[in-house]
């Protein structure tokens, strides 16, 4: 065999070499990978189940059931609230998953507000660890003011929640008028309407020699504005 010849037949033979330590070598890494990814299995969802029905499944795929927390809640007792992973999640085999459990509704005590005042049932509220809901009023003619006629949930044991809300009486519906436009109008006779309809009248006197003496320069409510029976009205007097 001539030099050319064997320096051919070494080329030939390193890149032999080099071809079957490429394909070993992949084929080392794809049975890695295969042996990672066989290993793994998805987190599958437990929310609602039992403690019992979730450490089950969970152990049919290899996973460890972890109870990280118990809260009340509107699920059933032992039954699971959340997770983490969640659902879905690939994870390692003999890898926790941690769930919270519930502890089923809170049992609360509900004093009874109904009757009471305002102030009143808050203070009770208060008292009792609970909180004041949404408060709605109504206006009743044989109820007091800022009572409370209504209140959920009612009295006693067994709520959910620990917000009450409540239903408060305004009394009865007082008549609304729609405040006139008295300025420029004479003090006299601006207050003469406003008693005529049951309004008690604060006067302010202003000097003001461009206005008439005794004449309204300004108004508090504004003409149009909403005012009943309790409104203050305020008079600006020129004098």
């Amino acid at each position: 065999m001539t030099f050319r010849e064997r320096v051919e037949w070494l080329g030939r033979m390193t890149i032999l070499i080099f071809i079957l330590a490429s394909a070993a070598f992949l084929s080392a890494i794809t049975a890695m990978r295969i042996a990672i990814h066989g290993r793994e299995t998805a987190m599958p969802n437990l929310v609602g189940m039992n403690v019992a029905q979730a450490n089950q499944l969970l152990r049919s795929k290899g996973l460890v059931l972890r109870v990280a927390d118990r809260i009340y809640s509107d699920q059933p007792l032992n039954s699971v609230v959340r997770q983490a992973p969640t659902s879905g999640m690939l994870m390692k085999v003999s890898q926790q998953a941690h769930v919270v459990l519930s502890l089923g509704q809170r049992q609360l005590q509900i004093p009874m507000l109904e009757g009471s005042s305002l102030r009143v049932s808050r203070i009770e509220l208060l008292r009792s660890n609970l909180q004041v809901g949404e408060v709605s009023e109504v206006s009743l003619p044989d109820m007091a003011a800022d009572t409370v006629i209504i209140q959920s949930p009612k009295p006693g044991s067994g709520a959910a929640t620990p917000r009450v809300d409540l239903l408060v009486s305004q009394g009865p519906r007082q008549t609304a008028f729609v405040m006139p436009h008295f300025i420029g109008m004479q003090q006299a006779e601006a207050v003469r309407r406003l008693e005529s309809a049951g309004i008690k009248t604060k006067i302010n006197a202003v000097s003001a020699p461009q206005w008439p003496a005794d004449s309204v320069a300004d108004q508090s409510p504004a003409p149009g504005s909403r005012i009943t029976t309790d409104t203050a009205v305020e008079l600006t007097v020129a004098h």
